[in-house]
């Protein structure tokens, strides 16, 4: 029987290039993990990042650098909010979407950030990764975003991507008729260990209390504290 998760809230970014209400196929394997963390009881909110006005760049807020417009302020919020974010995406031009780039800007514009024990503001958040397209790159994506989500602060569980690849050039894709997708084994254990390792590793953190702050503090880093590092010297 698996454990609750009641309490767990995770957020879903769509990277998609296709504005809403477009069927995305993005979204179709976006909706099944969704639903498996529901089922444990934990709190899903997606979000369509092209359905905003995320302006470019790596501040927090870029109406501070000139932008007449920047909605990811408000996106930073539900981001804040979630204990796991999962990254999703197509692959162009075997490569992530611009979109998903854009957002993994933005997140790393919080870089500067502490939570109120010294920490990056994402420590204790889980990420992972969703990748869907109809040609090689699945593992190309993942390996870059994941890298991304840890190096900003977030934890990786293992197994922490799914994907979905059609036929390498022209071809149906994940939700079309032929193509196998719904249906594809590898894809759907892939979903189903990334929806539960996320949860897992989400609440043991929550549980807790995050990390400990002792080695990792970039406050206490700045103020002197060097947590048992002596280095090398010269002679050494």
């Amino acid at each position: 029987m698996p454990a609750t998760h009641s309490g767990v809230t995770a957020l879903y970014i769509n990277t998609t290039l296709k504005k809403s209400p477009e069927s995305s196929h993005t979204q179709a394997l976006i909706d099944q993990s969704a639903e498996l963390l529901r089922s444990a009881g934990a709190t899903t909110d997606v979000v369509r990042a092209v359905d905003h006005r995320i302006a470019p760049g790596v501040l927090p807020d870029m109406r501070e650098e000139g932008w007449p417009e920047d909605e990811w302020p408000e996106l930073a919020k539900r981001v804040m909010a979630a204990d796991i974010v999962i990254l999703a995406g197509p692959i162009w031009l075997g490569d992530q979407s611009s979109v998903m780039r854009s957002v993994i800007e933005r997140l790393y514009g919080h870089s500067s950030e502490t939570n109120e024990k010294g920490q990056g503001i994402f420590f204790g958040k889980v990420g992972g990764v969703i990748v869907s397209g109809n040609e090689d790159g699945a593992k190309h994506v993942a390996s870059k975003v994941l890298y991304s989500l840890q190096h900003i602060g977030f934890s990786i569980p293992p197994q922490a991507e799914a994907a979905w690849l059609g036929p390498i050039g022209p071809g149906p894709s994940y939700l079309d008729q032929g193509s196998g997708g719904l249906e594809t084994d590898f894809t759907n254990r892939a979903l189903t260990f990334l929806s539960w390792n996320t949860l897992h590793l989400a609440t043991l953190l929550k549980s807790a209390g995050g990390y400990p702050s002792y080695g990792n503090s970039s406050d206490g880093w700045s103020e002197g504290e060097r947590y048992g590092f002596r280095g090398l010297s010269r002679a050494d």
